[in-house]
């Protein structure tokens, strides 16, 4: 693999996959759907790096840490993990699939780093005493009712109670300072899965059981890198308005302002599309350049200006 340099004199831009890209298309995340899948968004991220974006990588685990409490619920015999190591799992586990299939796409470039990451989120966020964020298989309401968690009904159907969660805000990522030293030297790294490792600080650094939004950590480093463009990357090309509706209008280059108004209707999904548009919102505010909202098959166009959502300062 090349030891040749990646440094192309521009900032480097983030891309953020969504955990939910990174599954097949039936959506049961068997290794050989998740392979193919990887492999297809390899070849995307690719043309961007030989296009001469300077890539730093992130992605989200909602299926595979679900997947994960899924395995632990039915297999007693060995002992149960708490989620901040399974989101350590799950970021070396997708991690290594990623970096192993840039690697083989891009075999004149130095190879992919997967960086298992800790963001600290603070120990008093209100999200603590109102846990909203699913996680892991869902269940009857009999069935909820006997787990030792918090269990809420977040569908409909036969099993519409999942566990939740708090999902705190991101105040710090614990290794930002290498992974700028990583980047600045023209590695290309990928970092913050699954929003990152959720850690407090008290005497020292300890896990905590919650799940850090993966587009807010996402716009979280891009703003400590200097980055001048955030992508979020997602199975739509656009962020849209009355979406799923016959009305539905995908909203093309909104200021930030329209945004912001749109955001405060409660026009977007609560932890699908909402905390994308706020993770966009608060880079523009951070100093970014442009956050952009698409779909991984888009991602060239996208980068041109010609599709998704762009939202410029």
């Amino acid at each position: 693999m090349g030891g040749t340099s990646h440094e192309t004199g521009t900032d480097p831009i983030v891309v953020a996959l969504g955990g939910n890209t990174l599954l097949g298309e039936h959506g049961l995340g068997t290794i050989d759907e998740q392979l193919d899948v990887i492999a297809r968004t390899a070849r995307q991220i690719s043309e961007a790096i030989r296009a001469g974006y300077d890539v730093v990588l992130t992605h989200g685990n909602g299926p595979q840490v679900g997947n994960l409490l899924l395995q632990q619920e039915r297999v007693s015999e060995t002992p149960e993990l708490p989620l901040d190591v399974l989101v350590a799992e799950t970021q070396a586990q997708i991690g290594y699939l990623l970096q192993q299939a840039l690697d083989n796409e891009l075999t004149d470039s130095p190879d992919f780093i997967t960086v298992v990451t800790q963001v600290v989120v603070d120990a008093d966020d209100p999200a603590f005493q109102d846990p909203t964020k699913p996680v892991g298989p869902f269940y009857t309401e009999a069935e909820a009712a006997e787990k030792s968690f918090e269990a809420r009904r977040v569908s409909t159907g036969d099993r519409p109670y999942r566990r939740v969660v708090p999902s705190p805000e991101p105040v710090e990522i614990v290794e930002g300072e290498e992974l700028t030293r990583l980047v600045e030297r023209g590695n290309l790294v990928i970092t913050a899965g699954g929003g990152g490792v959720p850690v407090v600080r008290d005497d020292g650094l300890r896990g905590i059981e919650a799940v850090v939004d993966k587009d807010k950590a996402s716009q979280l480093l891009a703003s400590a890198l200097g980055s001048d463009t955030l992508v979020i990357l997602t199975d739509v090309e656009f962020a849209y308005v009355n979406y799923d509706t016959p009305d539905q209008r995908p909203l093309r280059r909104p200021s930030p302002k329209e945004l912001r108004t749109h955001l405060d209707a409660g026009e977007f999904g609560e932890g699908s599309m909402e905390p994308k548009i706020e993770a966009c919102l608060r880079f523009i505010e951070q100093g970014g350049e442009r956050a952009v909202i698409t779909s991984p098959e888009h991602l060239m166009d996208a980068l041109a200006g010609e599709t998704g959502t762009q939202v410029r300062a």
